[in-house]
């Protein structure tokens, strides 16, 4: 069953008025008829932490200029809470959330929704990607969960976020890329193009040192390109270069279907699919995928 929201992010949740009732978030009542979608002062003591924040690094300077913004202006654009037992749960907003608490402000203005978790994760992704983008590695851990806690196809992820398919699949590669590499790319050290290069090499230990040449002499990707090409030696490439398109497509189609990398390794007579999964859920996930086609 579809969701109702899905691809419209923020907008699916917050009305015109709410924005004009954002510059002044001081009223507690359900006066004007908009009910629940009226902007509240809530305690900040009383909200928790999203536990779907894709956000892992926050930027200390920015943070800093937002407190320096809220101190003088107030907070423009409400949060966004869901209602718990115990008070509320944080849906988008956590920089200004951190902002007025270094401030030592009791309360913050808030809308207060009824979303489900696919919705929280998909509104705090959209929320952070159109304010300030997040870093690919983020974007990465980020698409995984909806992956494995939602069991969203690469597809349907690209159409929830309004992205290609193709730029999904080349973002959640990066998370087979060794944990240091991983590391690099959050600290903007490599670029995705840098990484793209090393998801070429087959071995880890090849990966890792060939990274490190990159960092050391500030290569350019054209420049790690033709480092790597040097290193394969024309092994892995003329592989790949004589694969049968017939092939090539049928990946594709699998990777569509099965939301994952498939590779497909074709004899003349006898060959093998490579089928990757990132969690146990992941594989389970795939394994229902498979397991429906014979029913």
């Amino acid at each position: 069953m579809e969701k109702k929201a899905l691809g419209r992010g923020l907008s699916a949740l917050i009305t015109p008025k709410d924005i004009d009732q954002a510059t002044n978030a001081t009223t507690a009542s359900g006066e004007n008829g908009l009910g629940k979608e009226m902007v509240l002062q809530i305690p900040v003591s009383q909200i928790k932490n999203n536990k779907y924040q894709p956000r892992l690094d926050f930027n200390e300077e920015k943070l800093k200029e937002l407190v320096s913004s809220i101190k003088e202006k107030g907070v423009v654009q409400p949060i966004l809470v869901r209602r718990k037992q115990d008070g509320y749960e944080l849906i988008a907003g956590e920089r200004r959330l951190r902002a007025v608490k270094a401030l030592g402000r009791e309360t913050i203005p808030a809308i207060v929704k009824d979303v489900a978790d696919v919705d929280m994760l998909e509104i705090a992704l959209i929320e952070n990607i159109q304010r300030e983008g997040l870093n690919p590695m983020e974007e990465a851990h980020a698409f995984h969960k909806f992956m494995t806690d939602f069991s969203f196809t690469q597809e349907r992820i690209a159409q929830a976020l309004g992205k290609d398919r193709s730029t999904v699949a080349n973002i959640m590669r990066l998370l087979n890329l060794p944990k240091k590499i991983q590391d690099f790319i959050s600290e903007g050290a490599i670029t995705t193009g840098h990484a793209k290069a090393l998801l070429g090499l087959q071995v880890e230990s090849a990966q890792l040192k060939v990274c490190g040449i990159i960092v050391e002499k500030d290569l350019s990707v054209r420049e790690t390109e033709n480092l790597i090409n040097k290193r394969l030696v024309g092994t892995t490439r003329k592989t790949d270069q004589k694969k049968d398109p017939q092939i090539s497509d049928l990946e594709a189609s699998m990777q569509s279907v099965l939301g994952t990398k498939v590779k497909i390794a074709h004899g003349k007579k006898r060959g093998k699919i490579q089928i990757e999964y990132y969690s146990n859920n992941d594989l389970n996930r795939i394994i229902d995928l498979i397991l429906a086609k014979k029913t």
